[in-house]
């Protein structure tokens, strides 16, 4: 029962190959954060660049801005959650569980 060097770097490049495969499918996954019941939409994409951000006409106050900006960033929040819980199902697959983080490979 030896240490099997070239059977780990298999392992390893197979890994790799899994986790540049996973980082694709979520540059290409859409996940959606919403706000004030839905008057306020960001879409985001698994790797958390935020592709576009959706606002109601009916709740442009000019005279309430702040309200607005509040709804936003909940919104933007709300995406980049989502994308971030995506990524960890995703990768944790491609890991087995093992807690790398997605550059590593």
């Amino acid at each position: 029962m030896g240490f099997n060097m070239q059977k780990l770097m298999k392992q390893a490049q197979k890994m790799q190959q899994d986790m540049a495969r996973v980082q694709e499918e979520l540059r290409n996954t859409e996940v959606e954060g919403v706000s004030g019941g839905g008057m306020v939409k960001v879409v985001a994409n698994g790797s958390s660049e935020i592709l576009s951000i959706s606002i109601d006409p009916e709740i442009i106050d000019p005279d309430d801005a702040e309200m607005l900006e509040d709804m936003v960033l909940a919104a933007v929040k709300d995406a980049l959650a989502a994308a971030a819980a995506l990524s960890a199902e995703k990768m944790g697959a491609v890991t087995g569980g093992m807690g790398l983080p997605g550059g590593m490979f």
